[in-house]
């Protein structure tokens, strides 16, 4: 057997030995999320019931977006009555922490600032904190196949479970404009707000902590991307790690990379966070790399990726916000390298 074939076996490996150790635990959080979903579903008229459910094996539980969509899948909290509304949002706190719950629903009440900027604008999107979808694909039950997705603008959530068993939380996208609030306006969150402020930050600190040589491995371009790889399609756009890999970090560094997984893992339910990161630990925290491109300081344009065998996280901040500040617009995202979508499960 080659190096490389060998390299495949082992990763293999490794991921059936992270399922196996995941496996209780995704039991525990796909049966809260069965419980959940049933009680949204429940809670609707039969019109909205079929407004809120698809088949699972519809092709549109893979049009994942999260840009201004004119029209996008599902039932929008504004139609929903107030008692839907709150089992919506009890579902979506089964898939997310308590952090990141907050960063959810901060990112759906930032639309309120948009509109207010963007108020006197011609075509402007539409811009509601209530525009937000919930789809429940398939039946949630105890067997079989089911999933469900919470979608808007700069918010993508998906969860595909499989005969009692969550196999998949991914891709999870959250964004950010303004990424910090200049001012207060009236509407939305107040000035100095930042949703993803860590995931900002901590890449910044490890960045200004390489040396000038460990530098020249990890700047991976002069300029950033326009935006993230693979942006709604039903796989990562994923290629040979880039950057320096984790085994090059001094401890110090090491430490910021495992806070910057830790802020991402943190943002979805524990359980699932845990098992990410168990994940990232069993496959060799040394296999991960780090890459940078764009401006090493803040309001210009910069952007990372953080990959490992399992995973990947991307990060880019190159847009103005709608009040024409320069890179104040974030898009951040982790997607799993053993499918989307539970696509390979």
């Amino acid at each position: 057997m080659n190096r490389r074939r060998f390299a495949v076996a082992s990763l293999l490996v490794v991921l059936l030995v992270a399922a196996g150790a995941a496996r209780l635990a995704f039991q525990k959080t796909a049966s809260a999320m069965t419980a959940a979903a049933n009680s949204f579903l429940e809670s609707l008229s039969p019109e909205l019931r079929s407004q809120a459910m698809m088949a699972f094996d519809d092709p549109a539980r893979f049009d994942w977006h999260y840009i201004p969509k004119d029209k996008r899948k599902g039932l929008q909290i504004k139609n929903m009555s107030p008692d839907s509304r709150k089992q919506a949002l009890a579902l979506l706190q089964t898939g997310l922490s308590e952090i990141g719950y907050h960063k959810a629903t901060t990112i759906m009440s930032l639309e309120a600032i948009l509109r207010e900027l963007e108020k006197t604008r011609d075509n402007a999107p539409i811009r509601d904190p209530e525009r937000y979808y919930f789809t429940i694909f398939g039946r949630p039950e105890s067997s079989g196949k089911w999933g469900w997705s919470v979608e808007g603008h700069h918010l993508s959530l998906n969860f595909s479970v499989s005969d009692g068993r969550l196999v998949s939380s991914t891709p999870t996208f959250f964004g950010s404009n303004p990424a910090t609030v200049g001012a207060d306006y009236g509407a939305g969150p107040k000035k100095g707000t930042r949703v993803l402020v860590k995931e900002e930050t901590l890449a910044f600190d490890l960045l200004h902590s390489l040396t000038p040589e460990q530098r020249k491995v990890a700047v991976i371009a002069e300029k950033a991307p326009d935006d993230i790889g693979g942006a709604g399609q039903a796989r990562a756009k994923v290629g040979e790690p880039a950057g320096i890999a984790a085994g090059k970090l001094t401890p110090g560094q090491l430490k910021t990379l495992q806070s910057l997984l830790d802020t991402y893992a943190g943002n979805v339910f524990h359980e699932l966070g845990d098992a990410r990161l168990e994940e990232i630990k069993l496959a060799g925290i040394e296999n991960v790399h780090f890459a940078w491109a764009g401006a090493d300081k803040p309001g210009i344009g910069h952007y990372y990726r953080v990959q490992g065998p399992t995973f990947l996280i991307e990060f880019v901040n190159v847009q103005p916000d709608s009040a024409g500040n320069p890179a104040n617009h974030i898009h951040s995202v982790w997607r799993s390298l053993a499918g989307d979508f539970g696509l390979d499960q």
